[in-house]
């Protein structure tokens, strides 16, 4: 077996070395530069988080939402500086493979991650957007209370039966969301029935003006009250107003005292409130009450009673029904 001579092994490497050597001292200078824009854009990169982490805190109330936009933002800096200079050394080819490869991982960590990724989307529109704030009242997907907080990823709501519900963000920004506190007022129904005997339009005016005495009260002039049915028993109505909200007093203290002084107004001034009634009739096509019925019932049990003469008269002629009677 022929085995290769030292000398021309030694001969290879040293060649190899030496043309190793020479592209580094070549690339020196270049290896150099490239290592002064990364530090540069490194630099560049810190001092644009600054001023757009500022702003940022400005603009989003969520640090969270202003940290990760800044975070971005300065990776996105530094990453360029980085490219650039590995362009610079001639490595055009690694910065390919690089961008590739960062897409392809991109890529598979959202399909791994997709419903994380949802809600972190979803919680960046929402901060850019801004639906709602901490400590506004929202109602969406059967919840409703009081923001808590709002992460990247779900937001915290307290209902007002105390317990803490944890939404996806996602949910939140696919769905109808009501929030209570955008305009800061709110109106409240209270539904009252009357007797068909009372007048409907001094009912109306009389709950109106006790209403409007209210200091809870505003806009006023949109104070109202609307006939809205006829029930079994009464004419029902419907009272309108409006309150700040949020605002104290809370919404279950105004409603309460809403409906307290419907009741008392209506007795002050003689309108009846009444309760169910039902009338019982006994024939198909109506008329026929019950004191009739009853009537007609005791008058056929009457007739139907045989007479006491008759009853006597049977009794004498009938002591012996076997022998004729006395001539």
């Amino acid at each position: 077996m022929d085995f290769p001579k030292i000398d021309e092994v030694y001969k290879l490497l040293s060649g190899k070395l030496e043309s190793w050597i020479e592209g580094a001292i070549t690339l020196l200078p270049n290896i150099v530069v490239a290592f002064l824009i990364a530090m540069l854009f490194g630099v560049i990169a810190k001092m644009v988080g600054n001023v757009v982490g500022k702003l940022m805190r400005r603009t989003f109330e969520s640090r969270q939402i202003a940290g990760l936009l800044t975070s971005i933002i300065k990776a996105i800096v530094l990453v360029a500086g980085i490219f650039i200079a590995l362009d610079f050394v001639g490595l055009k080819g690694t910065v390919t493979s690089l961008l590739a490869g960062a897409g392809i991982v991109g890529l598979a960590i959202g399909f791994a991650f997709q419903d994380m990724t949802e809600n972190f989307i979803a919680g960046i529109a929402m901060g850019i957007r801004k639906p709602f704030d901490i400590g506004d009242v929202i109602e969406a997907e059967g919840v409703f209370g009081n923001v808590k907080e709002i992460n990247l990823r779900n937001t915290l709501v307290e209902t007002f039966y105390g317990q803490l519900e944890v939404i996806p963000n996602k949910i939140l920004f696919r769905n109808i969301l009501t929030n209570y506190s955008y305009l800061g007022y709110r109106r409240i129904e209270v539904p009252v029935g009357i007797s068909y005997a009372d007048d409907i339009e001094k009912a109306a005016e009389v709950i109106t003006d006790a209403m409007n005495e209210k200091d809870y009260v505003i806009k006023k002039d949109e104070t109202a009250v609307y006939a809205e049915s006829f029930g079994d028993s009464s004419i029902n109505l419907l009272l309108w107003f409006w309150i700040r909200y949020p605002g104290e007093p809370g919404f279950m203290v105004v409603r309460h005292d809403a409906i307290n002084t419907v009741k008392t107004v209506l007795e002050n001034n003689d309108i009846l409130i009444p309760f169910p009634i039902r009338t019982l009739d006994f024939n198909a096509k109506g008329g026929d009450k019950l004191n009739t019925m009853l009537k007609k019932h005791d008058e056929q049990g009457v007739n139907s009673k045989p007479s006491s003469s008759t009853q006597q008269s049977d009794v004498k002629a009938g002591e012996n029904p076997e022998q004729p009677a006395e001539e």
